[in-house]
């Protein structure tokens, strides 16, 4: 039974998506972006603010009932719902301490079925250091048990794959990846399972 490991940010929900469309509509700088315009991860000089600014908003909405509330990607939910009790899983998250818990919460309350680990390799913020993993790929290599990593960032991508495993770049604006959602995960369905499970055919 092989171990996937999921990202959580933009992976097992869609992040990003609701901060940037909350901040367009209380900021006021009548920034005429779109989402899918968003080429770059963190992409404050796409908006015109500071990488400091970003942050700040970013774990703003992070700590408000917003995120906590978002929904579940229904693509990833329901390859869970097909796939997730012949795997083990773990989601690891680089969001920053600080905010933690409430990506904890999240993770266990839509996946808990399934997801039974949880890890950080926190973003660092000033008076919470990341004094442990610099990078996910420092994480994987410590924890030892990892054969798929599911995250949106290549640099985390090409870090699993230097370690030995495999990967699956999850489609989103700023990585640029081709696939859909779907072909993503019907991707990791393949690495998980060698070839398509009955359910596919």
């Amino acid at each position: 039974m092989k171990t996937i490991i999921w990202d959580v940010d933009d992976v097992l929900n869609d992040l990003t998506r609701a901060w940037f469309e909350d901040w367009l509509r209380s900021s006021g700088t009548g920034c005429s972006l779109k989402y899918d315009q968003l080429a770059c991860n963190p992409p404050h000089e796409l908006l015109g603010i500071t990488h400091a600014e970003f942050l700040a908003s970013l774990d703003a909405f992070r700590l408000s009932g917003k995120a906590r509330d978002l929904p579940p990607f229904p693509e990833t939910l329901d390859w869970f719902a097909r796939y997730g009790n012949r795997c083990h899983h773990l989601a690891l998250t680089a969001t920053p301490l600080l905010a933690g818990h409430v990506s904890a919460e999240w993770v266990m309350r839509h996946f808990a079925r399934w997801i039974r680990s949880f890890g950080i390799t926190p973003s660092p913020r000033p008076g919470w250091p990341n004094d442990h993993h610099a990078a996910k790929s420092d994480f994987l290599l410590w924890w030892g048990k990892g054969d798929i990593l599911v995250d949106d960032s290549p640099a985390n991508v090409a870090g699993a794959l230097a370690l030995g495993m495999d990967a699956v770049l999850f489609p989103r604006p700023w990585n640029r990846s081709e696939p859909s959602i779907g072909e993503a995960l019907e991707e990791l369905t393949l690495k998980a399972f060698g070839e398509p499970p009955a359910t596919m055919r």
